[in-house]
């Protein structure tokens, strides 16, 4: 009996051994995180996980070295999120848009046309319309312009030259200068001077050399005539002009 008893004690030793290095290799189930889950989900962009080895001393700090040596060079964080840019805002003076005088101009005595004929070189010519408001061509002779429009007097001259003279006339009629304008009183240098589409009073005075020193600077008398009549008024110096204007800088009382 002791001899049983003292060979039982090994083997049970040796049961229990065994038992508890079985229970220790046994591979359980891991949940394994994949690649870079984190950055993929945050971000949309996945790194090489750091290998967390420890190169002799220091633990953790060697690991964040060895985490930060295998980010990519200039990485400085996650994407910058794109925001929509506003409309630019530009600041100025809104753009003036020419005045069409070509279209709807009433023409008048001192304005000098181009009158085209199309296949016509002997009636294709410049015209300046006289006091009387008519030009004088060939064939047709005197043709009144005064308060029609370029279009207006294109079909009459068609018409004229379509009654025994040309069996189907092509007419085009364009400006190529306008009547003058006039400025009087308190300026530098009063007289007629060439009329420039968008002009306004203030550039008229500028033309005619500035202001006197007597002028009064606020307000100028402007003389307009069109289809309508004519007319005088008194106008700050941004107004608008037309051809054949007039405008009187009066003097100051004090």
């Amino acid at each position: 009996m002791p001899v049983a008893r003292a060979l039982r004690l090994p083997i049970i030793a040796v049961a229990t051994a065994l038992a508890l290095s079985g229970c220790m290799s046994t591979t359980g189930p891991v949940a394994v995180v994949p690649q870079g889950g984190v950055d993929a989900v945050a971000y949309g962009q996945t790194y090489a996980p750091a290998p967390v080895v420890d190169s002799g001393g220091g633990g953790a700090i060697s690991a964040l070295r060895s985490a930060f040596a295998s980010a990519p060079r200039g990485y400085v964080g996650p994407p910058a999120v794109p925001v929509a840019a506003g409309p630019s805002v530009v600041y100025g003076a809104p753009p003036v848009a020419p005045v069409g005088y070509d279209n709807s101009y009433h023409l008048g005595p001192g304005d000098k046309l181009r009158v085209v004929v199309y296949g016509q070189e002997g009636l294709t010519n410049s015209y300046a319309i006289d006091a009387a408001g008519s030009i004088t061509m060939p064939l047709i002779g005197g043709v009144p312009a005064r308060g029609r429009t370029p279009a207006g007097l294109a079909a009459e001259i068609t018409a004229r030259l379509r009654n025994g003279f040309i069996r189907e006339p092509s007419v085009a009629v364009e400006i190529e200068s306008y009547r003058p304008f006039f400025i009087l009183g308190e300026v530098a240098a009063p007289g007629q001077y060439p009329y420039v589409p968008n002009m306004t009073v203030e550039s008229a005075i500028a033309i005619a050399g500035g202001f006197g020193p007597r002028a009064r600077r606020d307000s100028v008398t402007l003389t307009h005539t069109d289809a309508a009549g004519s007319g005088r008024f008194e106008v700050p110096l941004g107004t608008p002009m037309s051809p054949g204007d007039t405008v009187f800088v009066s003097e100051r009382w004090f």
